[in-house]
């Protein structure tokens, strides 16, 4: 049987090409990422990344090394192989702290893989899209650069556009921003205004009447699924869930509630793939599109989110982000870009297909055998 020897820890500032402003005051420009490697007493190893945004979630990257530990006990001479089993002892070790286990599960996922000689979609439900949509999100200032940046995402390729908004907390310079992208990128191509929870009921639903005319879809306006159904209500405009949805729990009150028609699936708000797959499933069942990502990252989340997103219907899946693509350094300067037609597609090789620049990462900040 194979058995877990060690678990090696990095973390690494990431920084996104361009400051991202959105609702409620809330930025994102330099993230720290934790690099985690599991290895096996056969020389089997797995790769995973967690890099959490603390406005975004409850979650901080200095959290992640403390939780790690507190779960050595059940990992190391543990059986990583099919990493649902081991994921439950965790779970019953030591309650949610979903992010950090998030690592530990995309490790075990892309080690699982690595075992079988296989891509690691194959393991998730098979090859079912291969050029996988992208879209691209555009940072909240003012409303003509917004355009500007829209058109030079639409000349890549990119037909699907998220829109941040509320950064000033000016509800019709909201209205400009959706108005100038929209326009922009002409009739067709999917635009969003997202407020990442940061507005409130009643600018949200005025910025959203304002446009109801025109082909918009708004994604987690307000900080309750039960705000967010009453704009999605009051303005008829389509409703993607966000922060909002983390479990099944959530899904299905979204659903009840009438304003599931789109969700952002995120391994680390998650807790993992294996979580993310059931996640997918009840969003197969209930009929609500999907968005395959995560929180923040580079090279080995991306590459996770691409391989559960290459094993999802063509019919489910909305759109995936090419996460490392947003920031640097890169961890795998020859894994998954953007493609000029808009699309990326996961790696062939066995598990994630992502090989860390050890030079790079340099010496782990934490090993734990």
């Amino acid at each position: 049987m194979t058995s877990i020897t060690r678990l090696s820890v990095w973390q690494l500032p990431l920084t996104s090409h361009e400051a991202y402003y959105m609702a409620d005051g809330k930025t994102c420009e330099t993230v720290t990422s934790t690099i985690l490697r599991i290895d096996t007493d056969d020389g089997l190893f797995g790769w995973g990344e967690i890099c959490p945004i603390p406005h975004y979630l409850p979650a901080y990257a200095d959290g992640v090394i403390p939780a790690l530990q507190e779960l050595v006990p059940i990992l190391i001479d543990a059986d990583p192989i099919g990493p649902e089993a081991l994921m439950a002892k965790l779970d019953a070790h030591l309650q949610d702290h979903r992010y950090a286990k998030s690592a530990v599960d995309m490790a075990l996922w892309d080690l699982t893989a690595r075992a079988a000689g296989l891509p690691l979609y194959r393991l998730l439900g098979g090859l079912q899209t291969r050029d996988l949509p992208l879209y691209h999100s555009i940072t909240c200032v003012e409303p003509d650069d917004m355009a500007d940046m829209a058109m030079e995402a639409y000349g890549q390729g990119i037909r699907q556009f998220q829109v941040k908004l509320g950064a000033d907390k000016d509800w019709q310079k909201d209205v400009e921003r959706l108005l100038k992208v929209r326009e922009a990128v002409g009739a067709g191509p999917l635009v969003y205004g997202d407020w990442n929870c940061g507005g409130d009921r009643l600018d949200c639903t005025r910025a959203g009447r304002a446009v109801t005319h025109l082909d918009i879809m708004l994604e987690q306006p307000c900080p309750t699924l039960e705000q967010c159904a009453a704009v999605r209500a009051a303005t008829g405009l389509a409703m993607k869930i966000d922060e909002c949805g983390h479990d099944e729990e959530s899904l299905l009150k979204a659903h009840a509630l009438g304003c599931l028609d789109a969700y952002a699936l995120k391994t680390s708000k998650s807790g993992g793939i294996s979580a993310s797959r059931r996640l997918r499933d009840l969003c197969l069942y209930l009929g609500a599109r999907l968005c395959v990502e995560d929180t923040w990252g580079s090279d080995i989340t991306t590459s996770a989110a691409l391989h559960l997103a290459t094993a999802t219907p063509r019919r489910a899946l909305l759109n995936t982000c090419d996460l490392s693509g947003y920031v640097s350094p890169r961890l795998d300067e020859s894994a998954p870009v953007r493609q000029p037609n808009g699309t990326i597609q996961a790696s062939d090789a066995p598990g994630l297909g992502v090989t860390p620049d050890m030079d790079l990462l340099g010496q782990p900040v934490a090993v734990f055998d």
